[in-house]
C-alpha cells in the first residue's frame, strides 16, 4: 500500500492576489517551490542537500535571498548545488566542472575558492 499526502500550496506573491500556482510566472513558481523546500529542510534537517539548477528562473533580488539561505544552511550541512549562475558559483567553496576533451572524453576540473582568490591576485 502506498500512502500519499496531498498538500494544497497557496502562494500570494507581493502585490498579487493569485492563488493558483499555474498562474504564476516561472520565477514566482521557483520562489514558491524553494520556500516550501527550505521549510522542509528546516523541519527535517539533513547532513547534506543536493539541488539542481533550482535558482535558474530567479531574478537578482530573489537570487540574493536564495544565496542567503545557502549561507545559513552551509553552517550545519553540506550542499551540492548544480548551477550555471555565476553568483551561485562564486558562493561555493569548491567548484567542479566537466569539460569535453578532443575525442569525446570528459575531464573533471576542480577549483577551491581559496585557490581562485589567489589566482585573481
Amino acid at each position: 500500500m502506498v500512502w500519499r499526502y496531498v498538500t494544497d500550496v497557496e502562494a500570494k506573491p507581493s502585490g498579487k492576489n493569485v492563488k493558483k500556482l499555474s498562474l504564476l510566472s516561472g520565477g514566482e513558481r521557483s520562489l514558491t517551490a524553494l520556500a516550501y523546500l527550505f521549510a522542509v529542510f528546516r523541519s527535517r534537517p539533513s547532513p547534506f542537500y543536493v539541488m539542481d539548477e533550482v535558482e535558474a528562473a530567479l531574478d537578482d533580488v530573489n537570487l540574493h535571498r536564495f544565496l542567503g539561505l545557502i549561507q545559513e544552511f552551509r553552517k550545519d550541512a553540506q550542499l551540492i548545488v548544480v548551477s550555471h549562475q555565476k553568483r551561485t558559483m562564486e558562493a561555493g567553496d569548491v567548484l567542479l566542472g566537466v569539460s569535453m576533451q578532443p575525442g569525446g572524453s570528459s575531464k573533471v576540473v576542480t577549483e577551491r575558492a581559496s585557490e581562485a582568490a589567489q589566482l585573481a591576485r
